[in-house]
């Protein structure tokens, strides 16, 4: 059973020091601009190359680097089971690092160089006959997603111990995903011209050129991030480390649950939107080329709508902006089922409506993970960032797994054929697809987060008496 908060209690000079010091906390949780852009700028380079995989990975195995359809695809499938399953590793491992850095900052400091140089491997194009070729691409690609675990999931954790404050914490994440999208929108926007102009006609060099550039870029901005940040948030106990302790208060840890269902069904409907986007854009509108613009548009709709997210949330409160934001969004994309083939305004218009409505849920998700594994330090005494935080981006690579299986399952449904002129059947799956299917789905999100328990008067209330058990730890543990 988890410990009540009372079983906390402290003598009354430290609960007084906690409360006095309330202020002066805050002050020091305070992050600057030079600091926030700094974290930010690290998932800039986790996108260059995190994109570049997403979107024209296949294309090249395919297109490129002539690697079979069949093969390319279980390559594709068992990357991304390894890299499911190295993710609570890498957590469970980073939480338990001790270094003059810190805890997460030196896998960002080592690993942006290892992470480059496998992303250009990756992208390379051996001539090694057809067995060597899919020996080599999938080797290559499982050890890029080991190393993106590496450094991606110590830098997701690093935002909850860069401050212990929640709309700090959120100004941080905004900050994080301005910059992402960012990446987005250059790798999305530019990513095939980049590879045109550097291969000038050899497409196999074009992108190994492109994906040099972005290595580069990916390994300066890390470093960047390492300079830049600083871990403040330290232990409010000193007990033992026991992971089989952090495992069990992690399954009874109800607010972070609610948040796992929250990014599986969540990245079910990004990938399942995404995965048939392309189709909607190539059959029902058919201007296969605009998607392009489509996505670019999104992002910028997005990039223009996150500011937003730390004010409302400071407002509302995180939980009531994320339920707003999912009923809204959910709303737009469910409207996008309306439009008819030639009616590309309204089509761009509601997809910037959703993707505004939706951009304050980014950060917050990520914030309010950071905020659960506050509850759970407060309730037990053990804290375990990189523990929680694995965990969830668990749960969101399955949900991405699942909704893009299960938008290829729909399509077979709904007789879908490739090249050709779709049947009515086939164009009503793919509208379902894009609109109603992922807007309902984004929409139940909010029932979910009706069970959300923390709210601004805990996470208040959490920071205080943590504050306060970390001040008095420092002082038992200074020297006399």
């Amino acid at each position: 059973m988890a410990m009540d908060s009372a079983d906390y209690a402290l003598p009354a000079d430290a609960s007084m020091a906690g409360a006095n010091s309330s202020k002066q906390a805050s002050r020091s949780d305070r992050l600057g601009f030079k600091e926030k852009l700094g974290y930010g700028l690290g998932d800039t380079a986790s996108h260059f190359v995190w994109d570049m995989v997403g979107f024209w990975l296949l294309f090249f195995y395919t297109d490129v680097y002539r690697i079979p359809a069949a093969a390319a695809g279980t390559i594709m499938l068992i990357a991304r089971l390894w890299d499911m399953a190295i993710d609570p590793v890498i957590g469970v491992i980073s939480d338990r690092t001790r270094t003059r850095w810190g805890k997460f900052r030196p896998y960002i400091l080592f690993g942006a160089i290892p992470y480059a140089i496998l992303a250009i491997l990756t992208f390379t194009t051996p001539d090694l006959g057809e067995t060597g070729k899919i020996i080599y691409a999938g080797a290559t690609y499982v050890l890029l997603m080991t190393a993106y675990a590496a450094i991606n999931l110590p830098y997701s954790s690093l935002a909850a111990v860069m401050s212990s404050d929640s709309y700090e914490r959120a100004g941080l994440n905004t900050y994080r995903f301005i910059c992402a999208f960012a990446g987005q929108f250059v790798v999305t926007g530019l990513a095939l011209t980049l590879a045109k102009f550097f291969g000038g006609g050899d497409k196999a060099m074009g992108f190994q050129y492109t994906v040099i550039l972005f290595g580069i870029l990916s390994v300066v901005f890390f470093f960047i991030t390492f300079m830049t940040t600083k871990e403040r948030v330290q232990p409010s106990t000193s007990l033992p480390s026991s992971l089989r302790e952090d495992i069990k208060n992690l399954f009874k840890n109800r607010p972070w649950i609610i948040l796992a269902c929250v990014g599986i069904i969540s990245f079910v409907m990004f990938a399942m939107q995404n995965a048939a986007i392309a189709y909607y854009f190539k059959y029902y509108v058919g201007n296969e080329e605009s998607v392009q613009l489509f996505n670019v548009v999104g992002t910028v709709a997005l990039i223009v709508a996150l500011p937003f997210s730390k004010p409302l949330a400071k407002r509302f409160g995180n939980r009531n902006v994320f339920i707003a934001s999912s009923l809204i969004s959910g709303a737009f994309f469910i409207a996008l089922y309306l439009p008819g083939q030639k009616d590309i305004i309204t089509i761009y218009t509601l997809n910037i409506l959703a993707k505004m409505a939706y951009a304050p849920a980014v950060p917050l998700l990520w914030t309010m993970i950071a905020d659960s594994s506050d509850y759970s330090e407060w309730k037990s005494g053990r804290r375990a960032t990189g523990l929680y935080f694995s965990a969830a981006v668990f749960a969101q690579k399955a949900g991405w797994g699942i909704g893009a299986a299960v938008a290829g399952w729909l399509l077979m449904v709904f007789s879908y054929v490739p090249n050709v002129t779709q049947t009515e059947t086939a164009l009503l799956g793919i509208k379902l697809l894009v609109s109603i299917i992922p807007g309902v789905l984004y929409m139940s999100c909010a029932a979910f987060m009706f069970f959300y328990t923390i709210d601004s008067d805990m996470i208040d209330r959490m920071k205080r008496e943590l504050d306060a058990r970390r001040k008095q730890v420092e002082t038992e543990n200074a020297p006399a």
